[in-house]
């Protein structure tokens, strides 16, 4: 069994919300955590979310995304 691996980065929390939502629809586990963007986006905090997932879910959970 893998770790948990970053699917993504959104920004807001009600992003979040609703991608989980989504991959939880799809019986995918998923978590959010505040994202320390800084140096990838040229901000601080703000309301970036990073959206975990199972690192054996990352490729069905990456084929939610591109539908």
């Amino acid at each position: 069994m893998g770790g948990t691996v970053r699917l993504t980065v959104v920004g807001s929390q009600g992003e979040a919300d609703i991608l989980c939502s989504l991959l939880r629809t799809a019986g995918i586990r998923c978590a959010d955590r505040a994202a320390d963007l800084t140096n990838e986006r040229g901000g601080g905090w703000g309301g970036w979310r990073e959206i975990l997932v199972a690192e054996e879910d990352l490729e069905a959970a990456q084929a939610l995304l591109v539908r």
